[in-house]
């Protein structure tokens, strides 16, 4: 072999090995910095690819040959979405990951008091906002779909963890939210419903009242058969809750905090004041625990018609099948609440 060609091969060996290793650091070599194992990364619709390597810009060791890597696999659109970022990743695996790897989040909800605070606490998990999410719900078209109106549309939502893509639409997630409708009220609780004579928002509408009068889940099926029992009767449910809620609309304050209900708002002129309307509120007073929907479905059955808290066991209430019985326990509740200073 002439040195000329001993030469120019020794030229291809180093180029090639030079190529190997710019190709290696390029796609492979790790180029992500971060404190933890993983990081996430929320891209949001309609993000530039500019903007894209802005939001990476803090997470990425060289940028340089991200954008290298990127020319390279022609990835120049941002796609939106929740991406996790590994620590060690190399730019292929970046790439890759920023390209198709849309990773779903948790949606945590319960106990909301308006269809309002649904949407603003769905807000703060998701992409969409809480206008949009509201326009949706209170569409014609949602509520002809749901058959519920307005002031029952809180019953239809079952509060839970659902896995979601974070960039889902106000429509996405009213589908989503039927789908988790239709399973939860499964063949063993509409067989339950139908014996109770109720229909599902009604079912939630009282769930809400013993959500809010018991956090005891063993008690609320004791709960739950008192206020049936009211309903068969056709007495009035007379709820404490229902006032409190009924004071919240009326100040628009829903963070008012109402130790004892006093005779005076007993009075107030509200359909979710069950002390002076019959029957169901319009709507639920809250987003009900599933734990309390079911106390309805497996509600106890007794003779009881009152109860009031019992000062001796925090928590729990004292039973009463005669309204003579009930005002003995109420008196110690009373002198309780008097001791303690609880005036209003």
């Amino acid at each position: 072999m002439s040195a000329l060609l001993k030469q120019i091969f020794a030229f291809l060996i180093s180029s090639f090995v030079i190529f190997l290793l710019l190709f290696v650091f390029t796609f492979y070599f790790p180029n992500t910095k971060i404190n933890n194992k993983v990081q996430s990364i929320y891209v949001p619709t309609d993000t530039t690819y500019s903007e894209l390597l802005a939001l990476i810009s803090p997470y990425v060791r060289s940028e340089f040959s991200f954008r290298i890597a990127a020319k390279a696999k022609q990835f120049r659109t941002a796609r939106p979405g929740h991406f996790l970022l590994e620590v060690g990743m190399g730019n292929q695996l970046l790439i890759n990951t920023l390209r198709s790897k849309n990773t779903p989040v948790n949606v945590i909800f319960n106990n909301q008091q308006t269809v309002e605070h649904l949407a603003g606490r769905i807000a703060e998990q998701l992409e969409v906002d809480s206008l949009s999410l509201i326009q949706e719900f209170y569409s014609k078209s949602f509520l002809e779909l749901v058959e519920l109106n307005q002031q029952e549309l809180l019953s239809f939502f079952i509060p839970n963890s659902y896995e979601m893509y974070w960039n889902v639409s106000a429509k996405e997630f009213c589908d989503r939210m039927l789908d988790e409708h239709i399973r939860f009220w499964n063949t063993n609780r509409e067989l339950k419903r139908k014996l109770k004579k109720l229909s599902r928002a009604e079912v939630v509408n009282l769930a809400a009242i013993v959500n809010e009068e018991s956090k005891n889940p063993d008690e609320r099926p004791l709960v739950a058969g008192v206020y049936l029992n009211r309903l068969r009767k056709g007495m009035k449910l007379q709820a404490d809750p229902t006032v409190v809620y009924a004071m919240k609309r009326k100040a628009n304050n829903f963070d008012l905090n109402v130790r004892r209900v006093l005779y005076k708002d007993l009075k107030i002129n509200s359909p979710y004041n069950t002390y002076k309307y019959r029957g169901l509120p319009p709507g639920p007073i809250t987003m009900p625990d599933v734990n309390a929907i079911d106390a309805i479905l497996d509600a106890e059955k007794h003779n009881y018609l009152y109860f009031v808290a019992d000062p001796s066991n925090p928590g729990d209430h004292l039973f009463a099948s005669t309204y003579a019985k009930h005002l003995k326990n109420r008196d110690v509740y009373v002198r309780w609440l008097n001791k303690k200073g609880i005036m209003h």
